[in-house]
């Protein structure tokens, strides 16, 4: 009895013989390779993704990242909390050493973990919003009152992403770009609070 999925009595053996006749060898094994890797992207990256990397630890905020909704926000929370532990002993010179190595290293991890993600700018990877909120926490008033109003300006600028902060992020790719964006928002919201404070004066 002739197979019938294949035509003219021809077996399986042989369909895929004549389907990669003239295919360049190790083809078929690199298209296996890249279907195993598909299926090895989590759509959703979540602790035992994110444990055995360096990278991915950075990437995902150190698990903020990892929250079921509104990734974004936790990452900046954690940002907001880390930075109430940090601020006591680091000097003002010091914030800015570690703001500079911080988005070098968010560069390097943001660029590696949206590989191993399959989405460049994965939401998840928060680390952007944790720089740049340092960022806007070591410049705005050290008062719960400003860093709660520069808390929710960020993020509104972070969500809605006025000129160019959307031309950014759709134009820059790679690590660099993840990383970019978020920064614009961060001078967005101080440019706010700066105006905010200087009418109240």
């Amino acid at each position: 009895m002739s197979d019938p999925l294949t035509t003219s009595g021809e077996s399986s053996s042989q369909r895929a013989g004549r389907d990669g006749a003239g295919a360049p060898p190790g083809a078929a094994i690199r298209v296996d390779a890249e279907a195993v890797d598909r299926r090895d992207r989590p759509a959703r990256p979540d602790f035992a993704f994110m444990l055995p990397r360096l990278s991915r630890w950075i990437a995902l905020g150190f698990g903020s990242g990892l929250a079921p909704v509104a990734p974004g926000t936790f990452g900046t929370l954690f940002a907001w909390a880390a930075f109430q532990v940090l601020d006591p002993v680091l000097s003002d010179g010091l914030w800015w050493v570690v703001l500079a190595l911080g988005f070098a290293l968010g560069c390097w991890a943001c660029e590696r973990t949206g590989r191993d993600l399959g989405v460049p700018d994965h939401s998840g990877m928060v680390w952007d919003e944790v720089i740049a909120f340092w960022l806007v926490l070591l410049v705005v008033p050290a008062t719960f009152a400003s860093q709660l109003a520069a808390f929710f300006v960020f993020r509104f600028f972070d969500v809605v992403k006025p000129p160019p902060i959307r031309l950014i992020d759709r134009s820059v790719k790679g690590g660099f770009g993840v990383m970019a964006d978020d920064l614009v928002a961060a001078l967005y919201t101080l440019l706010v609070v700066a105006l905010w404070t200087g009418w109240r004066a």
